[in-house]
């Protein structure tokens, strides 16, 4: 071979191995940056009244200064309150009135949240959970505050980026007393690579993307939050209860994620693992009622710990 052929492998090789690092390097930026900001105005939003039930709207202000939309659903003689939270572009926390009905009726008063970001609520940057967790702060200061609430239970109930918001405020704040989450990631890193991975990506490129994701999100939300994400927070649960929801073939969240959640949660933690694909683990999330398993099982948990 001679000392040109050697000299074109040598720069093409190097051109490549470059090209490639700097993909890897910046891939988290373009994805992750292009999906968080902004806000997020869903198709669908639901109100109160299509359910048949009163809805009374409350706005609620975060220790960071965001202005909340969110809605209260009463019941006579309470025996604790919900606190709902919906997902990262889908549903709206409205999408929860079904929940809030159906949940009265076994006495839970409800608190729909609508996270920052996201619908009538302010913010144009989603924190993948890394800030959300004041939002939950946020709902559940205002039921604190509330006398017909006043010693009773607050349980925080969120789908997608609202159950890491849920899981990671149980962590932080422990005066709210459990947790129920729906297909809930581990961490935004974790998710970030499982996606590029189930999407086709070499095994190797998918793993090499994470510490540069991790990177990306220290960078964006500050070192001081970098153990933020539920696979840590759920070790802070101590003895409190929680209900972890995911379908085995979850095409949007893996179901990996909550296996890595698991890992580190207290052993009272319980986890409903349900065949199928649906995203919200509900086969009628709009009407659970419709969906006697998905309804048996969270009774089950609230009438247990609660």
């Amino acid at each position: 071979m001679n000392r040109g052929v050697k000299t074109f492998i040598l720069l093409a090789t190097f051109f490549v191995v470059t090209g490639s690092v700097a993909i890897i390097m910046v891939l988290p930026t373009l994805v992750t940056g292009s999906l968080i900001s902004g806000h997020v105005q869903f198709d669908e939003v639901f109100e109160a009244a299509d359910y048949g039930i009163e809805g009374r709207r409350v706005s609620l202000t975060t220790e960071d200064d965001h202005r909340l939309a969110a809605w209260e659903a009463n019941t006579d003689n309470p025996k604790g309150v919900l606190m709902f939270f919906g997902g990262l572009n889908y549903p709206s926390v409205t999408a929860f009135w079904g929940h809030a009905r159906l949940f009265a009726e076994h006495g839970y008063a409800s608190l729909l949240v609508e996270l920052r970001a996201h619908g009538e609520s302010s913010g144009d940057q989603i924190s993948l959970g890394y800030a959300e967790h004041l939002d939950v702060l946020a709902g559940l200061n205002h039921i604190r505050d509330r006398e017909e609430y006043k010693d009773l239970p607050v349980i925080a109930y969120g789908a997608n980026l609202g159950g890491v918001a849920a899981i990671n405020a149980a962590g932080l704040y422990p005066e709210l007393d459990g947790v129920i989450s729906i297909a809930a990631f581990s961490s935004w890193s974790d998710l970030f690579r499982d996606n590029l991975y189930f999407s086709g990506a070499p095994f190797l490129l998918a793993l090499a993307e994470k510490p540069f994701v991790n990177l990306y999100v220290l960078n964006k939300f500050g070192y001081k939050n970098k153990n933020i994400y539920p696979q840590y927070q759920i070790a802070n649960l101590g003895d409190r209860p929680a209900l972890l929801m995911h379908s085995e073939d979850d095409e949007n969240v893996s179901f990996l994620n909550l296996e890595r959640i698991m890992q580190r949660a207290p052993e009272q933690v319980e986890m409903w693992a349900r065949e199928g694909s649906e995203h919200l683990v509900s086969t009628d999330f709009l009407y659970p009622e419709n969906d006697p398993e998905y309804v048996e099982r969270v009774l089950e948990f609230l009438t247990t710990n609660f």
